[in-house]
C-alpha cells in the first residue's frame, strides 16, 4: 500500500497527529516501537494535570483554548470521560515564577482565576497548608486529563478513520529523498512523501536536529491519604507548588487510585531503554515537602511509575517542519509539561505534514529560535 504520511510514535502526540491526519482522509500508517498503551514513555500514569493560565509562556494560552475543544470533541466522538476540571492552585511566593506567571496569562486572555491567601485556601480546600508569605491562584477550569484512556481514543478514531498502525514495530533509521521519505525498521522498508517524528524520549537519537535534546526520568507516587475526604475532586483541586527548593505536584484521589504527586525537573538523565525504578530517597523528597504542606496526603505509599521528559534547553517545546528535510515534521520535547497539549499539537503537525503551514499560533515553538 502506498502511504502520504508515516508518523513514527503512537504515544500522545503521534496519536493525535494520525487521527488528524487520516480525519483528513490521508493514507497514515503509524509505527509504534511497543504496545498501543505502555509505561515506557511520557504518555501514562493515569491521570495528568492540565490547566490554562499558563506560567511557562502567555503565548500557550491560545493553544490550550483550543486544545480543550478538541479534547471534549474527542470525548463526545469516543464516549469516554477524558478531561475532569476540578480547578487547579498554583502555589508559591507572590513575585516567584509559578505565582506571577500563572497571574501574567490569566489577566493577559481574560481567564477566570482568583488570588486566595493562606487562610482563604484553608478554608476551601482543608488539605492545604500554605506557608506565610505564599499565596495561591485558583483556576477554576483547571483540571485532570486520563493519558490513557486518551491515546486510546486517539488510536482507535485513527483506526476509525483508516489509519493504518503498527505496534511492536521499532523504526531503525529514515532517509529523505526529493519528495520521498523511507522509514527502515526491524521488519522492512516503507515510503511515504511525509514523515512525522513523534518519538519521544528516543528523538534525541532519530530526528537528527541541530540542538541538545536529553532524556530526564522522573517517578510519580500514589499515596492513600489519611483523611480521605479531602483529596477527592471535590475538595482537593490539582496543584503546582514552587517551593523555595524545587517544584511539585499534585492530583486529587480519582477513578480508583489515591491521591498523586511528584516532583517536577530536578530527575536524572537517563539512557530511555534503561530507566531504573523509583528508588526510596525519591519518596522522601517528596514526602517530606508533604508533611509541611499537606500533612494528611502521605497515610503510606500506593505505588509508583517513571515516566520520561524529554528536554530543550529552553524547557519549550519543539513543533516545526526539518530544517533539512521540509517534507518531515518534528514534533518532540515537551520538557515534562506536554501531554495537555496534544489533541492541539496532533492538529499542528496534522497541518504541517499535509500543508507545510499551520495557523495554529506555534511559531513561538518552531527550530528557528535555536538556529
Amino acid at each position: 500500500m502506498a502511504y502520504e504520511v508515516i508518523v513514527v510514535g503512537l504515544g500522545g502526540a503521534g496519536s493525535a497527529a494520525t487521527y488528524h491526519l487520516a480525519r483528513r482522509g490521508l493514507r497514515v500508517l503509524g509505527l509504534e516501537r511497543f504496545g498501543p498503551l505502555h509505561e515506557r514513555g511520557s504518555s501514562h500514569g493515569h491521570t495528568r494535570i492540565t490547566r490554562q493560565a499558563y506560567f511557562e509562556h502567555p503565548d500557550y494560552v491560545p493553544l490550550l483554548l483550543r486544545a480543550y475543544e478538541l479534547w471534549e470533541e474527542l470525548e463526545r466522538a469516543c464516549g469516554n470521560q477524558l478531561l475532569l476540571v476540578c480547578g487547579g492552585l498554583m502555589v508559591g511566593r507572590p513575585q516567584g515564577e509559578l505565582v506571577a506567571g500563572a497571574l501574567r496569562s490569566a489577566r493577559a486572555y481574560g481567564l477566570p482565576h482568583e488570588v486566595l491567601s493562606p487562610q482563604e485556601v484553608r478554608s476551601r480546600f482543608p488539605a492545604f497548608h500554605l506557608a506565610e508569605g505564599e499565596v495561591a491562584l485558583y483556576e477554576p477550569r483547571a483540571g485532570v486529563l486520563f493519558p490513557e484512556s486518551c491515546v486510546r481514543a486517539h488510536q482507535e478514531q485513527a483506526q476509525a478513520q483508516g489509519a493504518e498502525l503498527r505496534f511492536h514495530a521499532r523504526v531503525l533509521d529514515w532517509e529523505c529523498d526529493g519528495g520521498r521519505v523511507t522509514v527502515r525498521t526491524e521488519d522492512g522498508t516503507v515510503e511515504a512523501g511525509s514523515l512525522v517524528l513523534t518519538a519521544g524520549a528516543w528523538m534525541p537519537d532519530l530526528a537528527r536536529l541541530p540542538l541538545p535534546l536529553w532524556v530526564e526520568r522522573q517517578v510519580v507516587f500514589w499515596f492513600v491519604p489519611r483523611r480521605p475526604e479531602w483529596f477527592g475532586p471535590d475538595r482537593c483541586p490539582v496543584f503546582v507548588w514552587q517551593a523555595d527548593d524545587g517544584f511539585f505536584y499534585g492530583i486529587p484521589a480519582v477513578a480508583g487510585r489515591g491521591f498523586k504527586a511528584a516532583r517536577h525537573h530536578g530527575g536524572e538523565r537517563v539512557d530511555p531503554d534503561q530507566v531504573p525504578p523509583a528508588r526510596p530517597e525519591e519518596a522522601n523528597w517528596l514526602r517530606a515537602r508533604l508533611a509541611r504542606r499537606l500533612p494528611e496526603a502521605d497515610g503510606g505509599l500506593e505505588g509508583a511509575v517513571t515516566c520520561l521528559y524529554t528536554n530543550t534547553p529552553d524547557e519549550h517545546f519543539v513543533v516545526d517542519r526539518h530544517p533539512e528535510f521540509p517534507n518531515v515534521v518534528v514534533c518532540s520535547a515537551c520538557s515534562g509539561h506536554g501531554f495537555k497539549f496534544t489533541s492541539v499539537v496532533g492538529e499542528a503537525v496534522a497541518d504541517l505534514a499535509s500543508e507545510g503551514a499551520t495557523r495554529l499560533p506555534v511559531g513561538f515553538l518552531s527550530l528557528r529560535r535555536f538556529l
